[in-house]
């Protein structure tokens, strides 16, 4: 038999008081020391001799006490090896079970730590929450015990009242209201006999369906209870397939007609199916599908005010320690780009967007490389721009003219203002003139500010007519129109600077919810549209995420580019 002790330190540190772990049932106690154990029931087997090996070292050096504290913050996982004193036992039967026990030495540890992560947001009606709040403790404790069929019988008849062997049996150590800086979960005692034939009945080898059980045995601890009710039972799955899925191990859960494990879906908002159970915590067991996740701004990544959301900030962070580069590709400048993000400390060198930094602005038409080298950059006809800037002076509508990382308006107003304001964009500079205007900078593209009504039944009919051939119409928002050079798509400087950083689509992923953004979702490998964007859109994305509100861009990283 072998006794796994994981401990996990997610916490922050704090002055701790060590108690030494009770023994978990009869004839099973934890050693401290070389020495022999003491001795089993007879259905247990010969006297044990024990060694401890420690999880970094994989030593045989006895260890002095199980309480003492690791010199390390993270996960300590002690591992007690029961060896029988039989003699004559093959080399082979005993090497698969040894092996198991060296591989969950680091295998329950990074359970426990998704299924405490899992805690922290968890909406489960069936769980019993007794244990909620593990912020407190310094420490998590659980143990696990493989075992043969005639010991988990006795423990059965004991612990339960029934004369049967079972594949596994969890045993809750945790006392409510009990004050110490521990929290023992309790203890997970499995049957390596019974979960053999489990395994070879489902194809899968016997170390699959003993990680099946572990998981199993601390959601159990945790208060997860199948046999109480259907509904219990499927939450129980739902969390189950999370852990196994984010440790990327084999094995299905206790449903027997759900939908196959790998694939755990929910319906999102527009009917569309989704992935729905991957968490920020378990994104470290995951390899990145994608080297590149191009991003758009406006009703993407910001929310209705405007602003990156604390959830969304994470997962951009999360992402780019695992690897991938961030791009912003979006019809603002680049100074409203750096301004939004900064609100959240992710501008500047050392965050996703800055000066030097590659990105796609102003709809496709200014773009930048590494060390914010200037790729490509593409001006609006003039006498478009006089004509627009000589309508807005006429019909008293607000007009911002975007010339690289400066704005310019004719006449100074609250939707000009809030431009500036709300969506991060230069402040516009009044001139007194339209001749001043176009002598003094190069017009990227101007924009109408105006209700969404005014939009779409004056200004988007007349000004695409109007400009038939010079120029091409965009609307990124509902109360905004774009008039930009023809041809002009942010999918165009998406493929500038894929061109110059060397990158296949293949390793892109693509967000956004516009029109503008539909040629670069179709460039990238995968793209997501949100739940918000237009239908247009929503039509020729790989999947449909959650709206810029419920964090969407978050979503759909922890969904799809893991």
């Amino acid at each position: 038999m072998a006794r796994i002790v994981s401990r996990a330190l997610p916490f922050a540190s704090r002055s701790s008081l060590h108690l030494p772990l009770p023994p978990p049932f009869p004839g099973a106690a934890l050693l401290r020391s070389a020495a022999a154990a003491p001795p089993l029931p007879p259905a247990a087997g010969a006297a044990l001799a024990a060694s401890l090996l420690s999880w970094r070292g994989h030593t045989g050096t006895p260890e002095p006490s199980i309480a003492a504290p690791p010199p390390f913050a993270g996960f300590l996982a002690g591992i007690r090896g029961f060896r029988k004193g039989r003699r004559g036992q093959a080399s082979a039967k005993r090497s698969q079970p040894q092996n198991i026990v060296e591989i969950l030495k680091l295998n329950v540890p990074m359970a426990m730590k998704i299924a405490l992560d899992g805690l922290l947001d968890s909406s489960y009606s069936t769980r019993d929450t007794s244990i909620s709040d593990v912020g407190k403790y310094d420490k998590v404790e659980v143990s696990v015990l493989l075992c043969n069929g005639n010991f988990i019988q006795d423990l059965n008849k004991e612990w339960r009242g029934e004369d049967c062997t079972t594949d596994m049996l969890s045993m809750s150590q945790y006392i409510p209201d009990l004050d110490v800086p521990i929290l023992m979960l309790g203890d997970i005692v499995i049957s390596v006999e019974a979960t053999a034939r489990q395994a070879e009945e489902k194809g899968v080898t016997l170390l699959d369906e003993v990680r099946v059980l572990v998981v199993r045995g601390i959601l159990h601890l945790l208060g997860f209870h199948h046999e109480s009710s259907n509904e219990a039972a499927a939450e129980l799955e739902k969390e189950e397939q999370l852990i196994l899925k984010s440790l990327r191990w084999k094995g299905k859960g206790l449903a027997k007609s759900a939908l196959d494990s790998s694939k755990p879906q929910t319906d999102s908002l527009d009917g569309q199916v989704t992935n729905g159970l991957k968490k920020a915590g378990s994104l470290r067991f995951y390899k990145p599908k994608f080297k590149y996740i191009f991003c758009d701004m406006d009703g993407t990544l910001l929310n209705s005010k405007s602003q990156v959301t604390a959830r969304n900030a994470e997962a951009l962070r999360e992402a780019r320690s695992r690897g991938v580069n961030i791009v912003i590709a979006t019809g603002k400048a680049r100074p409203a780009v750096i301004d939004a993000l900064s609100m959240v400390d992710l501008s500047g060198r050392t965050g996703i967007v800055s000066e030097s930094s590659p990105g796609v602005f102003l709809q496709g038409l200014l773009v930048y490389g590494l060390e914010g080298r200037q790729l490509y950059k593409r001006n609006l006809d003039q006498e478009v721009c006089r004509e627009a800037l000589l309508y807005s002076l006429e019909n008293k509508i607000p007009l911002v003219a975007f010339s690289q990382d400066h704005c310019y308006s004719m006449f100074d107003h609250p939707l000009v203002n809030s431009l500036h304001y709300i969506y991060h964009e230069p402040k516009a500079k009044i001139v007194s003139s339209i001749d001043e205007l176009l002598e003094t900078a190069e017009i990227q593209k101007v924009l109408f500010l105006e209700t969404p009504e005014g939009i779409s039944s004056a200004l988007r009919p007349y000004w695409t007519k109007a400009i038939e051939g010079r120029a091409h119409v965009v609307q990124a928002q509902p109360d905004m129109l774009e008039l930009v050079p023809p041809a002009t798509s942010k999918g165009n400087g998406v493929k500038i600077l894929l061109n110059h950083l060397s990158i296949s689509p293949d390793e892109v992923m693509a967000i956004g919810d516009g029109e503008n953004d539909i040629e670069m979702l179709q460039l990238a490998s995968f793209g997501v549209a949100l739940a918000n964007g237009s239908d247009k859109t929503k039509a020729v994305a790989n999947v449909i995420g959650a709206t810029n509100d419920e964090d969407g861009v978050a979503q759909a990283i922890y969904e799809y580019a893991f």
